[in-house]
C-alpha cells in the first residue's frame, strides 16, 4: 500500500515496507543484491567508462540500516597473519582465527583451511579469554555522533550483521563437518556454544538500547544448500530456537519491529520454523537453489522478503532481465517486499544489463 508524497524517513520506510504498512515508495537499492562481486567491479568500470564507478551513487540507492560499531565475536581478536602468497592465491589467518585461502581476484568464495576451535577445551579457554560481553572496548561507537547521524539521515538502527548467527558463527568456530558431528556426539557442547553467543549478543544489544532505539535485529546463518537445511527442522527447533526465543523476547521488550535471517540455499524447511519463533523477514531467496519468492509470498503472506531476483539473468538477455523485473513488480504489488538480486552480482553480468535492470526496478519502486 502506498501513501501520498515522499514524506517518510528512509529507515521508517524500510521498516513499514517490510511489516506491511503504507509507504510513500518502495525502498530501492537496499542490500547485498545491488552490489558487484569480485571482478564485476572492474568490468563495470571498463564498460561504463567511469573509473571510480560506485553503483550506489550512480543509481541513487536509498539508505539501508545504520549499524553501530560493536565487536560481536572474539575480542580481543586474533592477530591477522599472512601465511603464504602465490601469484594466484593468498593464505591468511583472520581476526576470528580462521585460516583461509583466497583468490587474489576475489572471484570465488574463500577456502577454509583451519578453524580456531578443535575441541571443547579450546572452546572453554576462548570463551573465557575472548567471548566475554563486559570486555572493555567491545562497543566502540561514539553515541553522540551516532545520534546526530540518525537525526540527519533518518536511518533505522540495526544490530547483528555478517558473520554473526546462532548456526553460522558456531560453524565458523569449529568447521561445518565438526559441527554436524557435534550435534550428535556432544549436544551439550553445541547448546553451550549457541547459548553463550546469544548471551553475548543480547548483552551488547542491551547496551545499544540504552543509547538508541533498535529497529532491526539481523541474524546471519547461511545454513542451507540446494538440497535444503544442513540440519533437520527438528534439530533447528531443539538447538537453535531456544536462542531465537530469547532474541524474540528481547525484540518484544525493546520495541524492535524487524527480526531477519539471512541464509543462502533452499530455505523451505527453515521459513516456517523461524517465523514461529519471532522472525518476520528473510533473504536472499537464492533462485538457483530453487527459491521462488512468489510461492513463498503465497504460503507466508506476513513475512517480509528482500531480494529473490535471479542474478543469472544479468548474464543473459534483456528478455531474461525483463522477467525478473516483472517478478519484482508482482512482488511489490503483493506487499512486504524490497526488490534485489539473490546475492552479490557476479562478473559475468554486463554493465549494460545491470544498468537496464536497475533503472527498470527503480521505476517499479518509485511508481508502485
Amino acid at each position: 500500500m502506498k501513501t501520498s508524497g515522499n514524506s517518510l524517513p528512509p529507515g521508517e520506510r524500510l521498516i513499514r515496507c517490510l511489516t506491511g504498512h503504507p509507504v510513500d515508495q518502495i525502498p530501492f537499492g537496499v542490500g547485498l543484491g545491488w552490489y558487484p562481486w569480485g571482478e564485476a567491479t572492474e568490468r563495470w568500470r571498463q564498460e561504463s567508462g567511469i573509473a571510480d564507478l560506485d553503483p550506489a551513487k550512480f543509481f541513487g540507492y536509498d539508505l539501508s540500516f545504520a549499524i553501530p560499531e560493536i565487536e560481536s565475536g572474539f575480542f580481543p581478536q586474533f592477530e591477522h597473519l599472512v601465511i603464504e602468497e602465490t601469484d594466484d592465491y593468498i593464505i591468511t589467518r583472520d581476526g576470528s582465527g580462521i585460516t583461509k585461502r583466497n583468490r587474489r581476484d576475489h572471484g570465488s568464495m574463500p577456502e577454509f583451511l583451519e578453524y580456531p576451535i578443535k575441541c571443547r577445551a579450546d572452546w572453554d579457554r576462548l570463551k573465557a579469554e575472548r567471548l566475554q560481553p563486559d570486555t572493555p572496548g567491545r562497543i566502540r561507537q561514539d553515541w553522540e555522533a551516532f545520534r546526530a547521524r540518525l537525526a540527519e539521515t533518518g536511518e533505522a538502527v540495526q544490530v547483528g550483521e555478517f558473520p554473526w548467527g546462532v548456526f553460522g558463527t558456531v560453524r565458523d568456530l569449529i568447521g561445518v563437518e565438526e559441527m554436524l558431528v557435534t550435534f550428535y556426539d556432544d549436544p551439550e557442547w553445541m547448546a553451550d556454544m549457541m547459548q553463550h553467543l546469544t548471551t553475548l549478543w543480547i548483552s551488547l544489544w542491551e547496551r545499544v538500547a540504552d543509547e538508541v532505539q533498535i529497529d532491526h535485529i539481523h541474524i546471519w546463518e547461511d545454513m542451507a544448500g540446494k538440497q535444503g537445511s544442513l540440519i533437520s527442522p527438528a534439530m533447528v527447533e531443539e538447538f537453535m530456537m531456544p536462542c531465537y526465543d530469547r532474541i524474540a523476547e528481547f525484540a518484544r521488550s525493546h520495541g524492535v519491529r524487524v527480526v531477519s535471517v539471512d541464509t543462502d540455499g533452499d530455505c523451505y524447511q527453515l521459513v516456517p520454523v523461524m517465523i514461529g519463533h519471532g522472525v518476520n523477514m528473510m533473504f536472499p531467496f537464492e533462485v538457483q537453489a530453487g527459491c521462488d519468492i512468489l510461492e513463498y509470498r503465497r504460503q507466508y503472506p506476513t513475512i517480509g522478503i528482500m531480494h529473490g531476483l535471479d542474478k543469472r539473468a544479468l548474464a543473459l538477455t534483456r528478455t531474461h532481465v525483463d522477467r525478473e523485473v516483472a517478478r519484482a513488480r508482482e512482488m511489490v504489488k503483493l506487499g512486504r517486499y524490497i526488490p534485489g538480486f539473490d546475492h552479490l552480482i557476479p562478473p559475468d553480468a554486463s554493465w549494460d544489463n545491470f544498468q537496464y535492470a536497475a533503472n527498470q526496478i527503480k521505476e517499479v519502486c518509485y511508481q508502485s
